[in-house]
């Protein structure tokens, strides 16, 4: 598959991925004056997130040569690192879907789950959130691929720097480690910020693996 189709995959991955981090209130909050309160906020995200896994599962076709070589050749620290972050994205991809299937009032009600809705919520933030950090250091190894131009990456430097503030000011941390039992959408400011922070937030972890990973290969070598 070309190039193009590639990028385009993952850009939309991506954007998907910040839209979900808002939860069912932010399509309340953004879109629900337009449709005069007739908006299902908890449709638009149940649908989303499924079309976010169709996604993930066309990556992984793409890229099931990465899959089948897991288990070949000599692991180095880098080579360690990158299967690490991979397999935290799909064990976080995995349990987002179970627990969005058990929490489900809209998509997949038909299966008729009852149970389980306490263990699923806690699941589901705990998930999101650690899915962001991952996806982000995913990101992140293979930053210099989408962004070769110094100015570019000097742009996106000074927006992980900014995520270091957005992390803690939006409390992160505590989704992270389950220190907060619900998610709280602070859209006091407006969506566009809440974006903005998000997309910080995204930019420091990636920053951070491509350092990290910048340091690896030199002193492999």
């Amino acid at each position: 598959m070309g190039k193009i189709a590639r990028r385009t995959l993952d850009i939309a991955m991506a954007v998907l991925t910040l839209i979900l981090m808002g939860g069912n209130g932010l399509f309340y909050s953004a879109l629900g004056d337009l449709f005069d309160g007739a908006l299902d906020s908890g449709l638009i995200h149940e649908i989303l997130g499924v079309v976010l896994f169709i996604l993930w599962m066309v990556h992984i076709f793409w890229n099931r040569a990465w899959i089948k070589g897991v288990l070949n050749g000599k692991y180095n620290a880098l080579r360690t690192v990158q299967t690490v972050i991979n397999a935290g994205v799909i064990v976080c991809v995995l349990f987002l879907i179970v627990s969005g299937v058990m929490l489900s009032n809209h998509v997949f009600s038909w299966l008729g789950i009852e149970s389980g809705a306490s263990f699923a919520r806690n699941a589901h933030m705990l998930a999101s959130h650690w899915y962001l950090v991952f996806v982000s250091l995913h990101i992140g190894l293979h930053l210099s691929m989408f962004i070769k131009d110094r100015v570019a990456m000097g742009i996106v430097a000074a927006l992980g720097a900014y995520g270091i503030y957005a992390f803690i000011t939006r409390g992160l941390w505590k989704y992270l480690t389950l220190q907060q039992p619900f998610f709280f959408l602070d859209l006091e400011h407006g969506y566009l910020l809440f974006a903005l922070d998000y997309i910080a937030i995204m930019a420091l972890f990636a920053m951070v693996m491509h350092f990290v990973m910048m340091a690896m290969v030199k002193y492999s070598r």
